[in-house]
């Protein structure tokens, strides 16, 4: 089966990005860091730090490397313990694979669940993991488009396919 790639435009990226600043900006809890998880969630942080002036850290979750994301999510959770506020941010909530790998991976480096929320540009109504703050929300159940965002645009079609080929589960 061939997904249905579904590219989104710079200035729908800007405008999500936008929505999801202004949600932030209206609530009262206000974090100290914006945590970009690599590699989706790197650009839509970066422009949210810059839009609402909040310092970002990174952690490349994508890359795979053995404990490289874990140290740095350990030191990330010692900031939360000491009081921190943290704002976890991705491109999407689609599965919820990723936050779910990330919230557990805070919590067992002692991070504090109340200095803790998650953002998302994308969010599946149906993920098993729930976020606190999204731009746009899309239903699995009847959305089957794989979403191209536009830091992903320049990859080789084939390696987008092959990417969407790795979770068939979305797709159908």
């Amino acid at each position: 089966m061939t997904p249905d790639l579904f590219p989104i435009t710079h200035d729908a990226f800007l405008a999500d990005v936008a929505t999801l600043s202004a949600r932030l900006d209206l609530d009262a809890w206000r974090p100290d860091y914006l945590i970009g998880i690599g590699r989706g969630g790197l650009v839509p942080a970066v422009y949210v730090s810059h839009r609402l002036n909040i310092p970002m850290l990174s952690v490349d979750h994508s890359s795979k490397v053995p404990g490289f994301a874990d140290e740095l999510l350990g030191r990330v959770a010692a900031k939360s313990a000491a009081g921190a506020k943290l704002l976890v941010i991705d491109d999407i909530n689609d599965s919820g694979g990723t936050i779910a790998h990330v919230r557990r991976l805070l919590g067992d480096h002692g991070c504090d669940a109340g200095n803790l929320r998650f953002a998302v540009l994308l969010n599946n109504i149906r993920s098993r993991q729930s976020v606190d703050y999204c731009a746009r929300m899309i239903d699995r159940e009847s959305d089957k488009r794989w979403f191209v965002f536009p830091w992903e645009a320049g990859a080789a079609r084939e390696d987008i396919l092959a990417e969407s080929a790795s979770v068939p589960e979305r797709l159908r």
